[in-house]
């Protein structure tokens, strides 16, 4: 019973408990729901003074944005009356302008008229007066024919006939004096000319020669060139065509050759071997080959040089080429692109003193000896080949003519040909320009070359040692071993039977077999 007691005082304990906090809950639900209303309330309360304070400034900004952009209108509209006022007033002014135009017009019209009714009878009055004096002239005339017993067209040939024969005699009279004045004074004049042209371009001597000396560091390189038993110097003069002697000087090497492109090509590409310390045959070629590209290049930059040096443009950029080419060429012994220049630059003053287009002579004067720098070799004289390549790109038919005209070729057919002749004997004929012993030794080297070039299965051919030998390179695919004695052999007779030379020629065919292949 105490046990059942106790728990149903338990359970009582629980209820009460369970009771008591449902009841608290609910009071404290009860004062948070007021909170909550006062809040609300409050919130809601700053919420419209809030918006009441927003209207009010959105009022205040509207009324300050109009009372703005009523100024900002007002302020339009009164400039807007100033111009048009503005405009009124010249509108008033051009009216009181017109009007004053319009009188002086219709004073100076009123002026006419008054005059061309006096000049119409001061006409009248003349025509009366002609009249009177024609009837009088013809009267008078009557009475000369019947005087001098001749009519008016008689009288009148007889003196026309004797003025002719007066004034036909004053003129060749006049011409006469002016011919003989003209030959005392023409020759002095062109001596002045050509003088006072030479005085004022300096240039210095030019000399060519056929050899170039290569400067080394010390005697050992020369054994490193030289290669075992001889194979790189070899190697260099079959690339290169120029003979290399290898003598006693001291810390320098000679290169020999007539031509002055092979023998810069063979100076270069010996720089860079020595600079790099790889020389061998392959390598050897190799450089040979930039270097050859390297020169080509050159020629170019030294043409493009040369014609904005001497103020020329619009030049065809196979002529400015040609140009720099020149500067491996020689005549006579004078260096061509020197001897050009030199007679551009006479040109440009002669044609000044002359009072021509001195743009015009000094582009004549550069371009009248390209015939002597062609690709292959020419029947043509190189004045008639340097006026073809003139047409061929587009030179004007002065400069083609003055080219093609500088050797009495074809007919001189405007000033500027005489120009180009005179100056081309004047840089030419000068001390020291020209050798022509040099140049004839270089042509028959030329002719040497060609000789083997005539036949078939020649890769190259080079004449050294001042033409007493001809090497001769050829393609081992066309001539085998057998033949290549047999075209040595040709090769000498044709040189003995169509060519003048002193002393002997030596003929050496080199034929050579390479297999190449290459591992991937």
């Amino acid at each position: 019973m105490d046990i059942l007691t106790i728990i149903i005082l338990g359970i009582a304990g629980v209820a009460g408990g369970f009771g008591i906090a449902k009841i608290i809950e609910k009071s404290n639900i009860s004062n948070l729901i007021k909170n909550a209303k006062k809040e609300a309330a409050s919130i809601l309360k700053d919420a419209n003074l809030e918006a009441e304070n927003i209207k009010k400034d959105k009022i205040l900004q509207a009324k300050e944005k109009f009372i703005e952009l009523k100024s900002e209108h007002e302020q339009v509209i009164l400039s807007r009356d100033q111009k048009m006022a503005e405009v009124e007033k010249r509108i008033r002014d051009k009216e009181s302008q017109v009007s004053n135009e319009l009188s002086k017009a219709k004073k100076v019209n009123d002026d006419f008229e008054a005059k061309t009714l006096e000049y119409n009878a001061k006409i009248e009055a003349l025509d009366k007066k002609q009249a009177e004096v024609d009837r009088l002239h013809k009267s008078q005339l009557q009475q000369l024919e019947v005087i001098s017993g001749l009519s008016a067209e008689e009288a009148k040939s007889q003196l026309v006939e004797g003025l002719k024969a007066e004034a036909k005699t004053e003129a060749m009279s006049h011409i006469q004096d002016t011919i003989e004045e003209a030959k005392l004074t023409a020759q002095q004049e062109a001596k002045k000319i050509i003088i006072n042209t030479i005085q004022r371009v300096g240039t210095e001597e030019a000399v060519e020669n056929c050899v170039s000396v290569f400067n080394i560091e010390s005697d050992d390189v020369k054994g490193r060139i030289i290669g075992r038993e001889g194979r790189n110097i070899r190697a260099i003069e079959a690339a290169t065509g120029v003979e290399i002697i290898v003598d006693d000087t001291p810390e320098a090497i000679i290169l020999s050759c007539f031509d002055p492109v092979r023998r810069e090509i063979a100076r270069l590409a010996l720089h860079k071997l020595v600079t790099d310390g790889r020389i061998h045959p392959a390598r050897i070629e190799e450089v040979v080959a930039k270097t050859t590209k390297q020169i080509d290049d050159e020629i170019i930059e030294v043409g493009k040089r040369t014609v904005i040096d001497l103020g020329i443009h619009g030049l065809h950029p196979e002529l400015i080429k040609v140009v720099g080419r020149m500067k491996y060429r020689s005549s006579y012994g004078q260096n061509l692109l020197q001897h050009s220049r030199e007679v551009s630059k006479l040109c440009g003053i002669m044609a000044a003193e002359l009072g021509l287009n001195v743009k015009l002579a000094k582009r004549a004067g550069l371009l009248h000896d390209i015939g002597k720098v062609p690709d292959a070799e020419s029947d043509l004289p190189h004045a008639l080949l340097g006026m073809q390549w003139a047409e061929k790109y587009g030179e004007k038919e002065e400069v083609c003519n003055a080219i093609g005209a500088h050797h009495d070729e074809i007919e001189m057919k405007s000033l500027l040909s005489p120009i180009i002749q005179v100056c081309d004997a004047i840089s030419g004929a000068r001390p020291g320009a020209r050798r022509q012993v040099l140049d004839s030794y270089i042509q028959r080297l030329k002719d040497l070359e060609e000789v083997a070039y005539g036949f078939g299965g020649v890769k190259n051919a080079y004449a050294i040692q001042a033409g007493r030998e001809l090497r001769v390179i050829v393609e081992s695919e066309k001539v085998s071993d057998e033949n290549a004695a047999t075209l040595s052999f040709e090769i000498s007779q044709k040189i003995q039977t169509e060519m003048t030379y002193p002393g002997q020629v030596k003929v050496t065919v080199i034929r050579e077999t390479r297999a190449v292949n290459i591992a991937k």
